[in-house]
């Protein structure tokens, strides 16, 4: 009896926090991103995260698009640099070779 009272117990907060959660979407105070099951939605933001890669606990480069640029920036305790900054056309033609490349 204890074990079912618990499993409820858990299910209830659960419940709770997925509610909570769905309030807070739906009033745009949360976004969620990277779950499984929900619809990417496309943004028409100016600016935009595309990626992230960790070179360390404190360094790390980010690329960023910026409308139709791709700068990429490197963060470090010191603080940021811009080391490259190309026509975001231009980085997705040079993806879309390299896939190409790899097809057997």
């Amino acid at each position: 009896m204890e074990m079912l009272q618990q499993m409820v117990s858990v299910a209830v907060v659960l419940g709770l926090l997925g509610g909570t959660l769905w309030w807070l979407r739906r009033r745009g105070l949360a976004q969620v991103s990277g779950l499984p099951g929900l619809p990417r939605r496309k943004s028409a933001a100016l600016l935009q995260r595309v990626e992230r890669l960790s070179l360390s606990p404190t360094h790390s480069l980010h690329l960023v698009r910026l409308a139709d640029r791709a700068i990429l920036i490197a963060s470090s305790p010191s603080g940021c640099q811009v080391v490259e900054s190309s026509p975001w056309s231009y980085l997705e033609k040079t993806q879309l070779e390299k896939v190409v490349e790899q097809r057997p």
